[in-house]
């Protein structure tokens, strides 16, 4: 499910309302330092047909073009949300490009937010940090407490820390959106009547508990967590519904954390 343009939509995100997209990376491919087993981008290896990035000015033009023509069209925004195809943070000209988008919020549809979906790998990167410190919406990514189990759901290129990225967010001072995945990964049987047993599960003690401490420590202003709703690339993987999220994260409500759920 690849973006072919640069600024797209807008589409209705449940999160967000109408969410016109950003995509800072190639056009026909994928870039991103995870590798995730839900990604509905597919796998990296599978997006490697054009890696070239759109420019800060590529950017600047097309969501002024398309700001001008939502406006005459009375088109609604609720939000400008750089997702795209992989890691928004590593185009070079990030900061830039969100100067660049702040400023045509303003001016073409100031009501509406800028929000940002990133795997949090960069936010300890000054220039990266004070660009997320003036959106709207930092929406920050992580669906498991430590290396080992990130090695498993979401595949990070060689460098990840989970501690670097609790560390990096405690900057914040809660001011962001934590969001999470929440599947089971099964293991694969030989005649698949076997009882279900899974490789990596959000439920088991070993994920939930220690991510449950990270929120804790980070108190976010409002955390996301929401389960598959499209394709995977990698098979036998099984969604949570909301009342199991609910269940789960139950201690977490009671303590008067901002859980929303999809």
């Amino acid at each position: 499910m690849l973006r072919e343009e640069t600024v797209f939509g807008p589409i209705h995100s449940r999160r967000l309302g109408s969410s016109l997209g950003i995509n800072l990376l190639p056009t026909k491919g994928k870039i991103c330092n995870f590798d995730c087993i839900y990604c509905e981008c597919g796998w990296n290896a599978d997006g490697r047909g054009d890696t070239v990035l759109p420019t800060a000015a590529q950017v600047r033009s097309a969501l002024e073009d398309k700001l001008q023509s939502l406006l005459l069209d009375g088109t609604p925004v609720d939000s400008i949300t750089f997702s795209g195809d992989g890691e928004p943070t590593l185009n070079p000209e990030f900061p830039r490009i969100i100067e660049d988008t702040i400023r045509l919020r303003d001016a073409f549809y100031p009501a509406a937010k800028v929000s940002v979906l990133s795997n949090a790998t960069r936010v300890h990167i000054p220039e990266v940090f004070e660009a997320l410190r003036k959106v709207d919406n930092p929406c920050m990514k992580i669906d498991a407490p430590t290396d080992a189990l990130a090695a498993l759901i979401n595949r990070p290129a060689p460098g990840y820390s989970v501690e670097r990225v609790v560390e990096a967010l405690k900057r914040f001072n809660g001011d962001f959106i934590l969001q999470t995945m929440f599947l089971r990964a099964r293991k694969h049987t030989l005649d698949g009547l076997a009882p279900a047993e899974y490789w990596f599960d959000s439920a088991s003690p070993e994920v939930l508990v220690p991510w449950m401490d990270i929120v804790r420590t980070l108190r976010p202003r409002q955390v996301q967590l929401y389960s598959i709703d499209r394709p995977t690339p990698m098979q036998d993987l099984e969604k949570y519904s909301t009342a199991e999220m609910k269940a789960l994260v139950q201690p977490l409500l009671d303590e008067g954390f901002n859980i929303q759920f999809r």
